[in-house]
């Protein structure tokens, strides 16, 4: 059987995080434009997709403890599958010249098919997946005093 122990997986910068959910929240509406202004302006995106994948992915197919039951002797297949779609990310995030659309694709369908209930909008779970990665983001990587966060809503000027 695989070791499921899972790592705690280090917060992103807020920059990083605030930059890779405004990308994908417009690939998720399908604004080209604002897109592809995201990912002109930070030329780590993929591998940022990918930092928000795993943020999203791990924690959500990770087994439970060993104190819990689990229902069946095949219950690492979650974890697994988490772990192998990470991987594939990492791949596609290395090989190809414009991975990022791919990667939020990616991302948006995982938060579609496995976040959601019914009658939730994907575009509100990305929003709560965004506050929390901020906000883990921002308790991880603390201004010094004096200075506030701020956020970018709007895709930067060219």
């Amino acid at each position: 059987m695989p070791d499921t122990t899972i790592t705690p997986l280090a917060a992103m910068t807020p920059d990083a995080a605030i930059s890779a959910f405004n990308y994908l929240r417009a690939v998720q509406a399908d604004d080209t434009v604002a897109a592809a202004e995201f990912a002109g302006a930070e030329p780590r995106m993929p591998m940022l997709l990918v930092d928000v994948a795993e943020q999203i992915v791990v924690p959500s197919t990770a087994l439970p403890g060993p104190d819990v039951a689990v229902p069946c002797d095949d219950a690492f297949a979650p974890e697994a599958l988490g772990r192998v779609l990470i991987t594939t990310l990492r791949s596609w995030a290395q090989a190809g010249p414009d991975p990022a659309q791919g990667i939020a694709h990616a991302v948006i369908d995982f938060a579609a098919q496995i976040l959601t209930e019914d009658h939730e909008d994907i575009a509100d779970i990305l929003r709560q997946l965004e506050a929390d990665g901020v906000g883990k983001a921002l308790d991880a990587h603390s201004a010094p005093a004096g200075v506030h966060p701020m956020r970018r809503t709007e895709p930067p000027s060219t």
